[in-house]
C-alpha cells in the first residue's frame, strides 16, 4: 500500500516508502507467543485441578483478561505502530510520520540536505537494515532507525540530492541539457538575422 496521495503536494512523486524493518516486530511476537503459551499452561491446570467449577472458571476469565491485555500491548501496539510509521523520499522532501493516536512527524526539503549517512552492525547487515542519518542545513543529524534496505535508500536519496542540484538535468527523456548551449541558443534566438528580406 503506498503512501497517501492527499498528503503529497501537486506533481509531488514518491521515489521511497518504507516502514521500519520487520526486526523490529521480533520481540513483541516472541512476548505474545510466551504469554500465550503461559495462558494456555496456566488454563489448563486450572481445568484439571480439583477446585470447584466456579474457581476453575474465575481463574480462566483472569488468565484471558491478563493474556488480552498482554497482547493488546505487546502484539497489537507494536503492529500498529509499525504500520503507521513511514519514511518517505519525494523528489521534493524527506517525510516521516510516526504515531497511533497522538501522531507527529518532519518533512525536510531535499535542497536543505547537506550529507547523507547509513550506519549498521554485522546483524543489520545480514538484515539488510540499518539507521539513516540525515544532516540538513542549521538543524542537529536527524537518525531514523531500522530503515530496510538502508544502503539502497542512502543510494537513492544521494542521487535525489545530484538531481536536485542539478536543475538542467531532465530525468523523464534520460538527457542531459547543457547550460551554456542553452544561453548560446537563446542568443541565436534574439539576434536579429541579416540579410534576405
Amino acid at each position: 500500500m503506498g503512501y497517501p496521495s492527499e498528503n503529497l503536494a501537486p506533481g509531488e512523486v514518491v521515489v521511497i516508502h518504507r516502514h521500519p524493518h520487520w526486526k523490529s516486530l521480533v520481540l513483541p511476537v516472541l512476548i505474545f507467543w510466551l504469554a500465550t503459551a503461559v495462558a494456555g499452561i496456566a488454563v489448563g491446570y486450572a481445568r484439571s485441578s480439583d477446585m470447584a467449577d466456579g474457581g476453575k472458571f474465575w481463574i480462566t476469565v483472569v488468565v484471558g483478561v491478563a493474556w488480552l491485555a498482554v497482547a493488546g500491548w505487546f502484539l497489537v501496539r507494536p503492529l500498529l505502530s509499525w504500520k503507521t510509521t513511514h519514511f518517505v523520499v519525494t523528489d521534493r522532501r524527506v517525510i516521516y510520520r510516526n504515531g497511533i493516536i497522538t501522531r507527529s512527524g518532519i518533512d525536510i526539503p531535499i535542497r536543505r540536505i547537506n550529507t547523507v549517512e547509513f550506519r549498521h552492525g554485522l546483524i543489520d547487515r545480514i538484515l539488510r537494515t540499518g539507521t539513516l542519518v540525515i544532516e540538513s542545513a542549521s538543524d542537529d543529524p536527524l537518525s531514523f532507525k531500522n530503515i530496510p534496505q538502508v544502503e539502497a535508500v542512502h543510494a537513492q536519496l544521494y542521487q535525489e540530492l545530484l538531481d536536485d542540484e542539478e536543475p538542467y538535468d531532465d530525468r523523464r527523456s534520460g538527457q542531459y541539457r547543457d547550460p551554456r548551449r542553452d544561453a548560446d541558443d537563446d542568443d541565436d534566438r534574439r539576434a536579429p538575422r541579416s540579410g534576405g528580406r
